[in-house]
């Protein structure tokens, strides 16, 4: 059988007490598989169900069988139908709108991927009506399927509100090919389109007729990016004129949006049908906001090694995004970056540490673009429900690995904890570090580790400073840098390393710097053995001798006069 006879269906439970509705038909199972999880996992739907659809070539009907069910699939109690809805479309004109478009391209998803066309062209092209009409099943088959819910939602037979659909499709039909036939859609190639924009301003279907101009000049681009490019060809030749503008801009966006919303499209326009989805929305932000992406790039170089270079009619779209116009598409990308954000796919997937690098940056290039390109609640909900990944148990064991230290993981950890937000994640991240930190594993791998005491004592000191930086509240650091310290009053007595600085034979501005290190916390941890060096400190601070010796040098005394007075202050 050949593989166009088969196709599967992702349908979509809204609400407990709702229908079914279609939401995607592909020819890609593991994609149909992928879009029904995503739904539940974002919480789109409270059931989802995948079929696969096998035609018959005899009765030439298609045959169903369900391959996943997930989520409230069961049958639940019917809405009783409201006696005043209607159907959704009731004119040719209302299937142009956005939501009637989306529809179009959910249902005829695969025919559309094998033209390479939007539901723009769908909608304004002549040729490719007539090359859908032919295809035997393709629209016949999707009214079957969108009728099946709208007939449950109405409370009506699903033959009549076909017959709805059908009447509906073919008047749109005829309006189409009844306008080419009449020369009534116009050539922007050949008569420019400015002077078409302008000459149709005053047309109450000015936007019909524009469109089906526009889509002429998309038929003839070969692939998606080359239409991008015709479609920012147009822009730039767009009227001065405000109300010729105005309408030339609505009409390009449309086709616009649905090339960047299609994921072919958006593979083909940044290059890289192999980027994994970090790669793909670090180039949709910079798309969407190049020139915050640019600033960041110059004085961020971890922002500079994740966002991929744009070449082509992808740096050519970037700057238009850049200006006052586009701002639907511009929208439309954020919204789109900030849903995959919300949902449940790894962004490196066999990468945990550079799926960070690339959320960091993500992080810091929609925050600077917030308020032009998504409102700023909207990017920390997204990176707040991101983070809530990062703490997983799958994630921080594949993000640790094998073969690090203990202290290693503690570090890694404190680097994870400061890359994630939202209370509960922060909580979750310290969890993680008070496990490693309290297990006996860490105290012998400090206490008998090859480092020296020195080193050791320095690295715990590291940590501390770092336990401030990961925005733990108090209730959370408090006993991450307490058992850190208790740790390191176990090395230095471990190693009488107070003791011996106090009897080196060095000189006592060297031996009194030391400890003041010790003793505020830069060689040491807070804790016992600070405690250890800052009593020592005082005590030579205090030895006639000693301040003798350092009344004598102030030029050596100055670099260190602000730890004298936090060690003495804290005595």
């Amino acid at each position: 059988m050949d593989k166009a006879q088969v196709h599967y269906e992702v349908f979509a439970r809204r609400k407990a007490n709702a229908g079914w509705t279609l939401e995607i038909a592909t020819e890609n199972r593991a994609h149909a598989v992928e879009q029904a999880e995503d739904m539940l996992a974002e919480g789109r739907a409270v059931g989802v169900r995948v079929s696969k659809e096998t035609l018959d070539e005899e009765t030439r009907e298609f045959r169903s069988l369900v391959i996943l069910t997930l989520g409230a699939v069961d049958k639940v109690k019917a809405k009783k139908p409201r006696d005043d809805q209607q159907p959704l479309c009731v004119t040719p004109s209302d299937l142009y709108s956005i939501h009637a478009r989306e529809r179009i391209g959910r249902l005829l998803d695969s025919w559309l991927t094998r033209e390479q066309a939007t539901p723009f062209e769908l909608l304004h092209r002549p040729d490719l009506i007539e090359r859908l009409d032919a295809s035997g099943m393709e629209l016949q088959h999707a009214i079957q399927k969108i009728a099946i819910p709208e007939a449950q939602e109405r409370g009506v037979g699903v033959h009549e509100v076909i017959r709805t659909f059908q009447r509906l499709i073919k008047s749109a039909i005829e309006r189409v090919l009844g306008d080419a036939r009449k020369g009534k859609l116009p050539d922007v190639d050949r008569d420019g389109f400015a002077q078409t924009a302008e000459r149709l301003t005053q047309q109450p279907d000015r936007v019909y007729l524009l469109g089906a101009g526009v889509a002429a000049t998309l038929s003839r681009g070969d692939g998606w990016s080359e239409k991008v490019n015709r479609l920012l060809d147009l822009a730039d030749a767009a009227p001065q004129s405000p109300a010729a503008r105005a309408l030339a801009f609505e009409v390009l966006g449309q086709p616009l949006a649905e090339i960047l919303g299609s994921r072919a499209g958006l593979a083909d326009l940044l290059g890289g049908s192999q980027m994994d989805l970090g790669q793909t929305l670090a180039a949709m932000t910079r798309l969407a906001a190049a020139e915050e992406v640019e600033l960041l790039i110059g004085i961020e170089p971890a922002v500079a090694r994740v966002m991929p270079p744009l070449e082509g009619p992808a740096a050519r779209l970037a700057n238009w995004l850049d200006g006052p116009h586009f701002e639907g598409v511009r929208g439309a990308i954020a919204k789109r970056v900030l849903g995959e954000l919300n949902g449940p796919r790894r962004l490196r997937p066999d990468d945990a540490e550079g799926e960070i690098h690339v959320l960091r940056a993500l992080a810091m290039a929609l925050t600077a673009a917030s308020g032009r390109l998504t409102p700023l609640e909207l990017v920390q909900e997204a990176f707040i429900e991101r983070s809530r990944m990062l703490v997983r148990g799958d994630f921080v064991e594949a993000y640790l690995g094998a073969g690090r230290s203990a202290i290693g993981e503690v570090e890694a950890l404190l680097w994870l904890a400061e890359n994630v937000t939202g209370g509960a994640n922060k909580r979750a991240a310290a969890r993680w570090i008070s496990a490693v930190i309290d297990a006996l594993r860490f105290e012998k791998e400090m206490r008998y580790g090859p480092d020296s005491p020195a080193a050791k004592l320095a690295a715990l000191a590291d940590l501390q400073i770092a336990v401030k930086r990961a925005g733990f509240v108090e209730e959370e650091a408090a006993p991450i840098r307490e058992k850190i310290g208790l740790v390191g009053g176990l090395v230095e007595a471990d190693a009488k390393l107070v003791a011996a600085v106090v009897k080196a034979g060095a000189p006592v501005l060297h031996r009194l710097t030391l400890l003041l290190r010790l003793a505020a916390g830069e060689a040491a941890p807070i804790g016992p053995a600070a405690d250890r060096a800052r009593v020592e400190a005082v005590r030579m601070m205090r030895s006639p001798m000693v301040r003798a010796e350092l009344a004598a040098t102030p030029d050596a005394v100055e670099p260190i006069r602000d730890l004298m007075q936090t060690v003495w202050l804290a005595a």
